[in-house]
Formats: structure tokens, sequence, C-alpha cells
């Protein structure tokens, strides 16, 4: 009898540690989520303020690599930033104080502004530009 109150007593040891690492670790995940949610808040604020003042984006799933948020600028400049989840990506957004769009609409793709640069990389091939690299 006594070895069988040593298991017992040694498993539920076991078990509390296990709930403790298991705890430990979600709190670091959180800790880096919110890390990254602060990166993120920091780049979309940084392009904004380059790019006019202000900036709206929509968020697209990447599947299993997360979600992109792409960028327009009031200027018309545009960028993309990728987050590890949707919900990171949202929140992120959230705190960067944008407007998020459902889809990226004619009225939103109408505000972007191409330069030579994207006109040559979409295409330059079609148009007598220089052939992309392959």
């Amino acid at each position: 009898m006594a070895d069988s109150k040593q298991d017992q007593d040694a498993g539920g040891t076991q078990a509390a540690g296990d709930t403790a690492a298991a705890a430990g670790k979600a709190a670091g995940a959180d800790k880096r989520a919110e890390r990254r949610v602060a990166k993120l808040a920091r780049e979309i604020s940084a392009f904004a303020k380059h790019h006019g003042g202000s900036a709206e984006g929509q968020i697209a799933h990447l599947g299993q690599m997360g979600a992109r948020i792409v960028l327009v600028g009031a200027d018309g400049g545009w960028g993309d930033l990728v987050a590890p989840s949707h919900a990171i990506a949202e929140r992120a957004a959230e705190k960067a104080g944008i407007t998020v769009h459902e889809d990226f609409d004619g009225e939103m793709a109408a505000r972007v502004r191409t330069g030579p640069y994207e006109w040559s990389r979409m295409a330059g091939i079609q148009l007598g530009g220089p052939r992309n690299a392959a």
C-alpha cells in the first residue's frame, strides 16, 4: 500500500508540474504575440505617417503562414506586412488606429498609385520594359 500511495503522490505532483509548464508556455506565447502586435502596430503607424498621415488596410488570410495586411496610404502609396495570424493582424491594425476593409474593393484599389517599378515588374515585358529575371 505504501508504494501505491507514493505513486499517487508522485503522479499528482507530475500533473501539477505539467499544468504549470503548460501555463508557462501559454504565458510566453501571449507575451510573444503582444510583442508582435506592438511591432506591427508601430510599422503600420510609421507607414501611415510616411504616406500622408493616414492609411487604410485589408487583411487577407495566407493559410498556415498567417495573414497579410495590405496598406494604402493617403497619398496612394501602398505596402504590406505579414502577421503570424489573422487575430494578431486585426489587433495590430486596431492598435495602429487604421480603418480595415473587408475586401480590397475597387474604391480602395483606385486610391493605389503605382510607379515605374511596379509597371516594369507587372507589365514590363508587354510594354517594352525590362524583362523580369527568372
